[in-house]
């Protein structure tokens, strides 16, 4: 640039040389017409944030440096975290004793950012929510609820859920509990008030084909039972086929 040329402020015009600008997009301003123009309006005091402050944002709102505090104790909030509730920015701590859950084992508050579980309207922390039989925290791992305890899948087999009498396969409980939880898969029944996962049943009680010898269970496509006598001095004789694979 020779002497003889001129920079200027691109709004008012006054010369630039040997003073201090802005450029936006590739234009420059003097420091006064680029706050009139482009500062922010800080949160905090409802003044302008010239050049020479710090401007903090956060969701398209702007603070000063020393504006930006918790709306409750006015603690800074410069480079700690912080939580939003309602348009306020609150510290963890004034947060957490005024809106954050309190754990239903422990009672102490559950603070932002940690982990959480939730269930039927109470909360807990991830290590306090514990099986009540094997007192291991349960975190994401499925649970049954008993009474007032909670339990994980294995301790409430162990410790609840019926075996059958065959082969000791753990399965669905039949004593009536309300929502019948099915666990590990298994379908029971029950002959004489003993339960019996429906493999064993068959095999031990099921009629059988005369056609294959297997079991005839509910799975089977059709059945067929007639009976006939052999002599007038024999009884009735009831003989069952599964047709679909015996046919």
């Amino acid at each position: 640039m020779s002497i003889s040329e001129r920079f200027d402020c691109h709004y008012c015009k006054d010369s630039l040389l040997g003073k201090k600008y802005i450029m936006k997009e590739d234009t420059q301003y003097c420091t006064k017409c680029y706050e009139n123009l482009f500062a922010n309006c800080c949160e905090g005091c409802s003044s302008s944030i010239g050049c020479n402050c710090k401007d903090l944002s956060y969701k398209d709102r702007h603070w000063h440096e020393q504006c930006f505090k918790c709306a409750k104790c006015s603690r800074s909030l410069v480079e700690k975290a912080f939580a939003a509730k309602d348009d306020l920015l609150l510290c963890t701590e004034c947060y957490a004793h005024d809106y954050s859950s309190k754990c239903s084992t422990c009672k102490k508050t559950i603070m932002p950012g940690s982990r959480k579980m939730e269930y039927k309207g109470n909360s807990w922390h991830e290590t306090c929510f514990l099986c009540h039989r094997c007192q291991q925290p349960i975190g994401t791992k499925s649970f049954i609820p008993k009474d007032t305890g909670y339990f994980c899948v294995p301790c409430f087999e162990k410790q609840f859920a019926y075996q059958c009498c065959a082969c000791k396969k753990v399965g669905l409980r039949l004593s009536g509990h309300h929502n019948r939880k099915q666990l590990s898969g298994q379908r029971f029944t029950s002959r004489e008030n003993y339960p019996y996962c429906l493999e064993c049943f068959s095999n031990l009680y099921a009629k059988k084909c005369v056609g294959c010898t297997k079991a005839i269970t509910s799975e089977s496509l059709v059945t067929i039972m007639f009976s006939f006598t052999l002599t007038p001095s024999l009884p009735h004789i009831d003989i069952c086929i599964c047709v679909g694979t015996c046919r």
